[in-house]
């Protein structure tokens, strides 16, 4: 997709983040939009800010890990605006936990949404992309799901899963070049609402750290403005890319992980206890 000019977008996570800012910059190209989220709130702030542009702009409040009601959204997205070229699987949500502290419930919650979320979009859309000739599968995994981390392990299975998805995917595309591509996303440090949205339970003290700290810590490290990360997806998709690496930090521990592919594992984990003593 060369340009977005009259060209229909679902975006889901579309009230705040990378998803808001998606919204905005597609609309400055003309793209028109079909946006969802959860939060009903959110979402009203994002129509606010597309006010002035000359597009049509549809909203649904909505849960992507409810497989029927992504479909019924997919349905709609078609029938309110003819057709529909891409969909970008941007909703997401985090939990800090060991892995003998999660409970099934947590594990259950993420992988609904983040993996199954993921999958439900792109499985609703995917045969009325294919239907407009042209268009494009935008699915968002992270820095996480290229290395583990500890305490991440829920988040990280949920993101390596994305990208298995994904890439899997895309080569399948290829093969039957029906004119629809793919593209993985692995953003590092966001300034979205992750982290204040993140479930953190107790058992983060069963290795020395606080949970109401650790969720101010990663905090810190969300330096990347959301619009900069639009843009990048954006330009991405123009070019057909494969995987996306969106800052610095991502782009450094791919790098790691590519020469250190198992040894990174001690690196996180002395990191991890080294900074622990300074805070």
């Amino acid at each position: 997709m060369k340009n977005f000019k009259n060209k229909v977008a679902a975006i889901t996570g579309a009230g705040s983040g990378i998803g808001q800012q998606l919204a905005v910059l597609l609309a400055k190209q003309g793209c028109h939009l079909s946006l969802s989220d959860v939060n009903a709130q959110g979402l009203a702030q994002t129509v606010e800010l597309l006010e002035k542009s000359n597009v049509r702009v549809t909203t649904q409040k909505l849960d992507v890990a409810d497989r029927d009601a992504m479909k019924a959204w997919a349905a709609d997205t078609v029938h309110n605006h003819g057709s529909v070229n891409m969909i970008f699987n941007n909703a997401g949500v985090a939990l800090g936990s060991t892995v003998e502290g999660a409970s099934y419930e947590e594990l259950e919650w993420i992988v609904n949404i983040n993996f199954w979320g993921v999958v439900y979009g792109t499985k609703e859309f995917l045969p009325l992309i294919k239907k407009s000739g042209e268009g494009h599968v935008i699915n968002i995994s992270s820095l996480f799901g290229l290395t583990a981390q500890p305490t991440q392990s829920a988040y990280n299975a949920t993101k390596f899963a994305v990208r298995g998805f994904t890439e899997s995917l895309r080569q399948e595309l290829d093969i039957e070049n029906c004119g629809v591509s793919a593209l993985c996303v692995h953003p590092g440090g966001i300034r979205t609402n992750i982290a204040n949205a993140a479930k953190m339970n107790d058992s983060l003290k069963a290795l020395g750290m606080n949970p109401e700290k650790s969720a101010k810590t990663f905090n810190k490290l969300l330096r990347c403005p959301p619009e900069e990360a639009a843009r990048q997806i954006l330009e991405a998709v123009q070019k057909d890319k494969r995987r996306l690496l969106i800052g610095n930090d991502a782009k450094t521990l791919d790098l790691i992980q590519r020469v250190l592919p198992t040894g990174y594992q001690k690196v996180t984990a002395m990191a991890t206890t080294w900074s622990k003593r300074f805070k």
